[in-house]
């Protein structure tokens, strides 16, 4: 199977912020009321070659407050917003966390991690660590220790528990989406799929009271995975945070409360 971060993208390019900015440390998009005032609504009709929807596309994405706030604010794409608001919301990300970020590119998620673990500017005891995978190459990120890889294939396990240096990790983070294929039920297979074989490795990793935080879609967690999340987590749930387009089947499910 291929693995993409496709959730972080928000189309490849049309919401990357600068190629190698480290954005800010507190969100101050669309939701936190740092947007603006908002200019003229953009309309895009077909032409030439472009098709409906792609002209509806390029239209959403024109008009989205969370793309324009990620190229003004510096973020890789729109999708860190999700992780920002989902971390002010419950509290996740502390100085000297060490995060494992699977599936990265184009690199929003760990761009907010790397920065509210510290993992730049933090002391001895405060520096936090995080370790990306991605099977798409990723612009480097400071703070962020990248590995163009697919996290199925069979070197993956043994590379990121490698780079965690022997210690445990704190949380587990993935925006992974499978290429879809059109039929929704094939489609939300593929996702679980991911989805379970990141909780797996997120139950090998965590020390106990992680975290882990992974993208699923309409129908939410089988049975599967939460029979898997509820034997390890205190609290699993699912969230859905306002930067999710509303008119998206994405959902995010959060288990919080490791224990081995």
């Amino acid at each position: 199977m291929t693995v993409k971060g496709g959730g972080k993208g928000g189309g490849r390019g049309a919401g990357s912020g600068t190629s190698r900015g480290q954005g800010t440390s507190k969100g101050t998009g669309p939701a936190s009321g740092g947007g603006g005032a908002r200019g003229l609504r953009v309309n895009v009709k077909t032409a030439g070659k472009r098709s409906v929807s792609s002209a509806r596309w390029l239209e959403r994405q024109l008009n989205d407050p969370y793309v324009a706030a990620s190229k003004r604010e510096g973020y890789r794409s729109r999708a860190a917003y999700k992780l920002i608001e989902l971390d002010d919301k419950y509290r996740l990300l502390k100085p000297g966390q060490r995060i494992v970020d699977l599936g990265a590119a184009p690199g929003g998620w760990s761009q907010v991690a790397a920065l509210r673990v510290r993992s730049l500017d933090g002391g001895d005891d405060k520096r936090g660590m995080v370790v990306a995978i991605d099977i798409d190459p990723m612009e480097p990120l400071p703070g962020v220790d990248f590995m163009q890889m697919d996290f199925l294939a069979p070197e993956a396990d043994a590379y990121l528990k490698g780079k965690l240096g022997g210690h445990k990790a704190h949380g587990v983070l993935t925006d992974m989406a499978a290429p879809t294929v059109g039929h929704s039920r094939t489609d939300h297979l593929r996702i679980m799929g991911l989805a379970e074989a990141a909780g797996q490795f997120a139950t090998e990793v965590l020390e106990p009271g992680g975290f882990f935080l992974a993208k699923v879609f309409q129908g939410g967690s089988e049975k599967t995975l939460l029979d898997l999340l509820k034997r390890h987590f205190s609290s699993v749930r699912h969230v859905k945070p306002p930067a999710s387009r509303s008119d998206s089947a994405e959902l995010y499910v959060l288990a919080t409360g490791y224990r081995e």
